[in-house]
């Protein structure tokens, strides 16, 4: 018997790209469609003020709170009961940023407070000499 030596044929090791490149353009259209769509929104008149981001290296930080009508309270002096007004808010925040320089003051305020008193109230801590002021919430 002779047999007949079949020549072996070489694996081929290509891959076909074309359908990877087909799902790719879909999606890079399917992005280009949405993205315009998702950096929509509504038209709002924002409070104006200048603020830094917070930094978080302090561990007791003093917290200023503000109630739905508007008072202000602080955690220092053992009497965070008493309201006060923004000067005395003001003043009390720069003798502890006297003392402490670096502290970080912290803005609680009731989910019913408007937007302005809070921005107003980060910027008055902002000016006793706040480097960082930063919100509480739940």
């Amino acid at each position: 018997m002779i047999r007949k030596h079949k020549k072996k044929r070489a694996l081929n090791a290509e891959i076909n790209v074309v359908p990877y490149i087909d799902v790719m353009l879909v999606l890079l259209i399917i992005f280009m469609v949405t993205a315009p769509m998702l950096t929509q929104g509504v038209k709002l008149d924002l409070p104006q003020a200048s603020s830094d981001p917070v930094d978080t290296s302090d561990v007791e930080p003093l917290i200023v709170s503000v109630d739905i009508e508007g008072r202000y309270y602080i955690n220092v002096g053992g009497d965070d009961l008493t309201p006060l007004t923004e000067t005395e808010v003001a003043s009390r925040v720069g003798k502890v940023l006297r003392s402490n320089p670096r502290k970080l003051i912290l803005v609680r305020g009731d989910k019913n407070v408007t937007y302005q008193q809070i921005i107003s109230l980060m910027t008055l801590m902002q000016g006793a000499g706040a480097p960082s002021v930063g919100l509480v919430t739940e």
